[in-house]
Parts: C-alpha cells; sequence; structure tokens
C-alpha cells in the first residue's frame, strides 16, 4: 500500500536516533535525542498560494512537533504541511 499526500501535505519518514555519542558512549533509549531530520517519501501536488519545494528522496529539517503520525505496513511515518518543513538538507 502507498500513501499520495494531497495539496501542500508531504509524507516524511523521520532518521533513526543515534545509538551512540560521537565520543562512542551507547546511549539507553530515554536519553536518545528525538531526530528531527526526515526523509521525503511523497509530496502532493500543491496549492495555488503555496509552492512544493521538496522532491521525494530529499532530506528535510521539521518543526518539532508537526505533522500527523501514522503506521502503514509496519513502517511508522509522518504526514505535515509544506510550511512545517524549515530547511533542506544538503
Amino acid at each position: 500500500m502507498t500513501i499520495k499526500p494531497l495539496q501542500d501535505r508531504v509524507v516524511v519518514k523521520m532518521a533513526e536516533a543515534e545509538e551512540t555519542t560521537k565520543s562512542g558512549i551507547i546511549l539507553t533509549g530515554s536519553a536518545k535525542e528525538k531526530p528531527e531530520v526526515a526523509e521525503v517519501i511523497e509530496v502532493g501536488e500543491g496549492k495555488k498560494d503555496v509552492a512544493m519545494t521538496v522532491k521525494k528522496g530529499d532530506k528535510v529539517l521539521l518543526s518539532k512537533y508537526s505533522g500527523t503520525n501514522v503506521k502503514l505496513d509496519g513502517e511508522e511515518y509522518i504526514i505535515v504541511k509544506m510550511e512545517d518543513i524549515l530547511a533542506v538538507v544538503e
């Protein structure tokens, strides 16, 4: 099954939380920070006043509490509005 977002919505999949710090310390579940970087899975068609400036495969930064979480075929996705995407990571 696939998700096709409508209008100015974007389907993203969050990056995995870091398991270790840069110095090699292993983090427990509660110590891991929620990642803010996500990969764009699908993009809607847009609206007249909203330009869709991301494309499938882009890495993006999201607003911290944005979007709607959905689970499909065992995978977790977030559906966000285009305005909740803060930047494209290159």
